[in-house]
This record gives C-alpha cells, structure tokens and sequence, in this order.
C-alpha cells in the first residue's frame, strides 16, 4: 500500500462528517426518547416465536471486518454422506430487542441505515444494541432467524427452511486474516488454530461458498472488482493514508452466503404469499456504453442487455488484465447503475436483480445495519407462525421509497468524507499530474477518480467530450477539505 505523508494542515473531519450526516437530512445523534428507552430494552427478555430450536452447540463463527463489532450473522457447515453440504446462516434476530413503533425502531426508520465515514461511525441502533444486545459477538447466547440450505455439488439449493433459534458465536473472525489463509498468503488465524474443528468447519464454508458461486457464474452474475478508499486514522485523529478493501477468499465466502440467504428468504416469503421488500438492479438503461466499452477491447456484446454475456466479458477482462480490472469494474459499475427497493406483491412478477443474475432477492442479512433488513426479519417472523404481515403492501411501498432515497443520501456523505480525506492528503500536490478514470458525466460536472492515490474530484477545465470509462490525465489544481473538494484540469486526451 503507497503511504502520502499527512499535510501539515489540521481539519476536524469528524465535525465534517458530522456536519454532512445534518446536511443530507439524516439524524446523526441518538435521541432522548431512544436513550431513555435502552433502559427497558436492556432488561426485557427477547420477544420470541412460540418455537425456538437451541443450535447453540454447533461450531458457529462469523467473518466481519477486523474492527467489526456490529455483528448480524453467523455460518455452519455440515457435510452429508451423499456429498451435500447442509449451509446454516444465522441472522441477528433484532426485532426480538427492537419493537415495531417503539422510539429506537422510529430512529431506525428515519435514516434507515449504518453509516460508515472512515472517520466516525453513525450507526442506525444505539452501540449498546447493535455491539452487544443485538449483535452476534462471540461467547455470548443470542437469537438469531436461521436460513438452512441444503446446497449440492452443483451449487443448486435443493431445499430450504426457516426457523428462530439460539446461537452462540465461537470464533469472531476478520476478512483479512481468513482471506489471506485461505488464499494461501498468510498464516492460519489464531482463533482457528486454537478452536478444535473450526479449521475443519471454515474449509467447509468455503467449499459451500465456491459451489454456489460457479452456479451464480454460470448463471451469468456478474464479478465485480471496484476499488473504494477508507481513510486510515491515528490515535490522535489524524489521516495517515487511504486504505482500499481488497477482495480475498473470505469476503467471497461471506458474499456467497449472504446472497443464498437473500434470495431463499425472498423465496420463503413469495411462498407464503406475503408482499414484501425486494432489492432490484433494473436492466441498464446505458448498455450502449457498455457494448462501446467492450468493443474497445476487442469484443462483441449483444444490442440487448444480456448478464450472461457481461459476465463473461468481465470475467475474460480480468484473466487478461488484473491490474486494471478494477478500473472497468468502475466503469460497468456506474454504467449499471445503483440498486433499489420495490414491494413485491403476490400477483406481481419480479424484475429481479440484474448483476447477481437472481429473480427473487431481497436484504435481510444486516438488520443491525440497515432497516429494509429489520423489516423483512419481521415480515419472516410473522409468517413463521402465520400470523398477519406487520405491515401493509402501501406501507411497505414507502419504506421502500424511503430506504432507496436514504440509501442514496448515506452515500454522497461517505462520498464526500473519502473525499474531504483525499483532499487532507493531496492538499500539498497542488499542480501535480495523475491518471484517473471518469466515473460520472452530469449536468453537474465531470467525475473522475485517481487511479493513485486513490481520491474523487470534478473536472473543472477540459471536460469536454469524456464519457463515463475514458481514462484521462488530469491535474490537480485545488483542495477544499472542509466542503470535501477536489478539483482538476484535463491535460492529456482520454485514450479509452
């Protein structure tokens, strides 16, 4: 990882993230009524189904990132004779703390997600819930809402079922040190080595992880390889350098298992004939750029969008050029554009989620991070013991508005904190020359990213004729910290 030296400059960026949680109209503090409200929540038992299954004596773990303390799910693998893998995904059950229309829930529901700056965190539950009571932390006894798939060799899932139950997490494990093992670049992590039959059970996850992937590849879902800066910060707050999340084995393994999830609990819910929140990507409006993009290397996509077809382009791309695999994920990935939420009711047929390659998904494995997920664990519960759906189909219609639009508002404040941290670091490179990659072509401006250091700014001169994908080579002209600014200057032609 390249290191920039800190400016001498000083900023309080966690005034900065602070001050655009209240810019972007979200609720960045905790109210009264929420804190006054911990109290009872912390000392009444978990609101359970009339059935519970105890699972507590089976070798749960969970894979997060390192610092990770808000955990909503655990894996168990168990093999079968015929060569079948039973998959257990465990699900923190945070409607069994956090009651519909109580003060905590109404919180929730107004910024309907976690958001994470890289400086400060402003989680969607109060920490006492989401780090403790309602997160799936290690040695402790929660409820979760279980997901088991019985997963073939093929990757099929060959039936599913649903139940609450109890867990217990034993081995809190993190992305890096899981995915450098597994992928052979790093030691076995100590909390592996030391728990009897946890190396056993990972090497088991990862097996189910890999058959559900090929099925997933086969079915034309799309692998992409974006890059996204985090700012590193020190003990005395201060930026250090950019960090970028790099894909290994472990988040595979999770991602795979989250989708499995998503999608059987999308189906359980069509089953039952509830209606009930969706996460679609629509078919891409702009395939024409894609197929141009294609065309530059070499290659031929249908005029009509085709997954399948991407897929294989993609995955071709990155066989053929791994360095900057990254760069044409971007440019696919803006091309696609962002999800959404829909209602899916029982006489309506799903669009479905066009880069995953599924017709039925929904989000339900984050409830402590975002509210889409607590309202489908609820919607699950209910139907669990066939009661009424705790909300209507309009209801939900809103939510679904409303989680969309926050959801998009959640991520112009963490754009715009990697971007006030880039703008700390590259203050001090004012007229310098970089290469980057356009992301964004709009009536307000001409995006691009740096391909290093790795920092989001506008194209304030010579922005003429660059389309989302076109490299360019731009300088660097000012930095605006506090407003989270970058600016640069066009000064090579884009060469693809």
């Amino acid at each position: 990882m390249a290191k920039h030296h800190l400016h001498s400059r000083s900023f309080d960026l966690s005034q900065i993230a602070h001050q655009a949680m209240l810019e972007s109209g979200f609720s960045p503090d905790m109210p009264p009524s929420v804190i006054a409200e911990l109290a009872t929540i912390k000392t009444a038992p978990d609101r359970n189904l009339p059935s519970v299954r105890d699972l507590r004596s089976l070798l749960w773990s969970s894979i997060d990132d390192a610092k990770t303390r808000d955990l909503d799910q655990v894996e168990y693998v168990e093999p079968l004779p015929d060569g079948k893998l039973r998959v257990l995904v465990g699900i923190a059950d945070v409607d069994a703390r956090v009651a519909q229309d109580s003060a905590t829930d109404a919180q929730a529901k107004l910024n309907t997600t976690s958001i994470y700056t890289g400086v400060r965190t402003f989680p969607m539950l109060p920490e006492e819930l989401s780090t403790d009571l309602t997160s799936l932390r290690q040695d402790a006894d929660r409820t979760a809402i279980v997901t088991e798939m019985l997963v073939g060799t093929d990757g099929n899932v060959q039936q599913t079922e649903v139940y609450q139950a109890q867990v217990r997490n034993y081995g809190k494990l993190s992305y890096e040190a899981v995915g450098a093992w597994l992928d052979g670049h790093g030691e076995i992590p100590a909390t592996v080595a030391e728990t009897p039959k946890l190396e056993t059970q990972i090497r088991l996850q990862s097996e189910a992880a890999k058959h559900l992937r090929e099925l997933r590849r086969k079915n034309g879902a799309l692998e992409l390889e974006t890059i996204q800066a985090t700012p590193v910060i020190n003990h005395t707050g201060q930026i250090t350098d950019l960090a970028s999340v790099q894909r290994n084995g472990a988040r595979d393994l999770i991602e795979n298992f989250m989708i499995a999830a998503n999608v059987a609990m999308a189906e359980f819910l069509e089953a039952k004939g509830v209606a009930c929140l969706r996460r679609v990507v629509h078919t891409p409006k702009y395939w024409s750029r894609i197929v141009e993009i294609a065309r530059d290397f070499g290659e031929v996509l249908p005029a009509e969008p085709n997954s399948r077809a991407l897929a294989d382009f993609m995955l071709q791309r990155k066989a053929d050029d791994p360095l900057h695999f990254p760069d044409l994920s971007l440019s696919v990935v803006k091309l696609l554009g962002p999800g959404e939420y829909t209602v899916q009711t029982p006489d309506k047929l799903s669009e479905g989620h066009f880069g995953l390659a599924v017709n039925d998904y929904t989000h339900s494995t984050a409830p402590n991070r975002r509210y889409a997920d607590l309202v489908t664990q609820r919607l699950v519960k209910a139907a669990l013991i066939d009661a009424s759906a705790p909300y209507s189909a309009d209801e939900l219609r809103t939510i679904a508005a409303h989680c969309t639009e926050r959801e998009g508002a959640a991520r112009k404040v963490e754009r715009k904190m990697r971007k006030a941290a880039a703008a700390v670091l590259l203050s001090d490179r004012i007229g310098s020359e970089f290469t980057a990659i356009v992301t964004g072509v709009s009536e307000k401006g001409t995006f691009v990213r740096l391909i290093e250091p790795i920092a989001d700014g506008i194209v304030r001169r010579g922005q003429e004729g660059l389309r989302v994908g076109d490299k360019v080579r731009v300088q660097l002209l000012s930095t605006d910290p506090e407003r989270g600014f970058i600016d640069f200057a066009r000064v090579a032609k884009s060469h693809g």
